[in-house]
């Protein structure tokens, strides 16, 4: 499962929450060079960024594991998609509604791959700029895919999110 989206808009934060393995991340510091190309407007206490991505894993039941891979959000990096959702089941697009211009970029890879996934508002304190509709609108998405409002800090949140992704995965396979 690929989970992505734009700059900072919790993609590690929800690897982290729902791992039951240390997650595997390539985090960087910010240096004064990438904040000037990437807006910290909206997160000013973020001091790293995902340079190659975030892997962690859970286990859905004793015959399944679902291993979870986080791309990094700035455009500079998208070289490294490819590889990242070569065998995806699916994909989970975190949006930041503070920051809609942001995740485009994610939406548009995924439908235009034709690979099942759904956009997750992440509630930044608590609370999303735009309601599910709006954003469905914002960005263009399908009445098809899901858009759901979640909290990446949060396990049980990321569980269920990530449910509607598997069962995307599953409609699309004509399984059940």
């Amino acid at each position: 499962m690929v989970i992505s989206g734009g700059f900072g808009v919790g993609k590690t934060t929800a690897v982290g929450s729902i791992s039951e393995i240390e997650p595997l991340t390539t985090e960087a510091a910010i240096t004064e060079v990438a904040a000037g190309v990437d807006d910290l407007t909206h997160t000013p206490r973020k001091t790293t960024t995902t340079v190659a991505m975030d892997f962690g894993c859970i286990t859905i039941d004793p015959t399944l594991k679902l291993y979870l891979f986080g791309t990094p959000g700035q455009d500079r990096f998208g070289f490294m998609w490819d590889d990242i959702v070569e065998g995806a089941v699916g994909g989970l697009v975190i949006v930041d509604t503070r920051r809609m211009d942001d995740c485009y970029a994610a939406v548009d890879y995924f439908e235009h791959r034709q690979i099942p996934f759904a956009v997750a508002l992440n509630a930044f304190d608590g609370k999303v700029e735009y309601d599910v509709d709006q954003a469905r609108w914002a960005l263009d998405v399908s009445e098809h895919v899901p858009v759901i409002v979640f909290d990446a800090r949060e396990r049980g949140s990321v569980r269920d999110a990530l449910l509607v992704v598997l069962e995307q995965a599953l409609a699309r396979s004509g399984g059940s």
